[in-house]
């Protein structure tokens, strides 16, 4: 049997692993429509996205204490030691599936399914904070692409309502410009959402660990997650640029600007919240929702379907694969 410190080491270090592959599978978010618009080149924009992904990384905490202290009873769950790393495992896992299939699927709720399914195998439904995961967790899941399509769908009707008179050039090299700051607003968002939830699962398995009294976030885990996010996310995930930026609607540099800024406001409100929604499920939305300004047929709704049944797999998919990781680790004898 592993010794505890160890153990924890390996813990963290899977964790920091999950946040590589969360920053390499969720800078398309940031980056699809600026590179599929041609307003910057695919290295800028991954240079920009990582470095504003590692400052919104630093900006807040409310979406790691839901993470920590907001998906399972650590009361129920003490005794587990090898419950994070389960949950880690369910998570890369579908990270990758989802990866190589170039679907834009939420990094955030495989992890919140990894840790749900290890919880469950280890002591069953009531290991669940279910009041939490409803409030924080399932119906962020369905509102917040509904409230990025609406927004995005206003904010491009009244952009047309005000340039209707302006002639396309001059609105594609203004809003060339002006999408260098959403694209900048929307990674920043994305680090302050994304590399917390890393930071609170970390700072679960240090409480599991009777390394800290309460769930807090060590200044070094934040940065460390902070960190592995920007990393990740300068390696690119360019078959999900591809599938963000060209096969949902063939995007303007206006249409980016909308759809950029209408994630950002959504996902910073939530992380505001403390609600770790999909920045992945948001930015797909908001995407969908200016295109249907243009006209209903303009949206590949094909794609649509696709991206959906990976959202909605998501949960069970990767809950399922940490509860045989839990099982595979227990009877390893790894962990209490």
């Amino acid at each position: 049997m592993l010794e505890i410190p160890i153990l924890l080491i390996i813990i963290i270090v899977v964790a920091l692993i999950f946040d590589f592959t969360n920053g390499a599978h969720d800078c398309a978010n940031a980056i699809a429509t600026v590179v599929s618009t041609k307003v910057l080149s695919p290295r800028l924009a991954v240079i920009m996205a990582a470095s504003l992904n590692l400052i919104g990384a630093l900006l807040g905490e409310r979406v790691a204490h839901t993470l920590g202290a907001g998906i399972v009873n650590i009361d129920v769950v003490m005794g587990s030691q090898i419950l994070v790393l389960a949950a880690l495992c369910g998570a890369i896992t579908w990270n990758i599936i989802t990866w190589y299939l170039g679907l834009p699927s939420s990094s955030s709720h495989a992890l919140i399914g990894g840790l749900m399914g290890a919880a469950i195998c280890h002591s069953g439904l009531n290991s669940l904070n279910g009041l939490s995961i409803l409030k924080k967790v399932l119906l962020p899941l369905i509102f917040s692409p509904l409230i990025g399509f609406t927004v995005s769908y206003i904010v491009m009707t009244l952009l047309i309502f005000l340039l209707w008179r302006v002639h396309r050039q001059r609105i594609t090299r203004w809003f060339s410009k002006l999408q260098i700051l959403s694209a900048a607003f929307i990674a920043l968002s994305n680090g302050l959402n994304d590399a917390q939830k890393t930071m609170g699962v970390i700072a679960l398995a240090l409480f599991l660990f009777h390394q800290i009294d309460t769930i807090h976030i060590p200044f070094w885990v934040k940065i460390a997650c902070a960190l592995a996010m920007a990393l990740g996310t300068a390696t690119g995930g360019w078959k999900i640029v591809k599938t963000m930026g060209h096969k949902i609607f063939k995007l303007e540099p206006v249409h980016g600007f909308a759809a950029e800024t209408s994630a950002a406001l959504v996902i910073t409100s939530a992380s505001l919240m403390g609600a770790p929604v999909s920045t992945t499920h948001v930015t797909s939305a908001c995407i969908f929702g200016v295109g249907v300004t243009k006209r209903f047929s303009a949206v590949r709704w094909g794609t649509a379907g696709n991206l959906v049944m990976a959202w909605t797999l998501t949960i069970p998919a990767s809950a399922l694969i940490a509860g045989v990781s839990f099982y595979i680790l227990s009877w390893l004898g790894i962990g209490g």
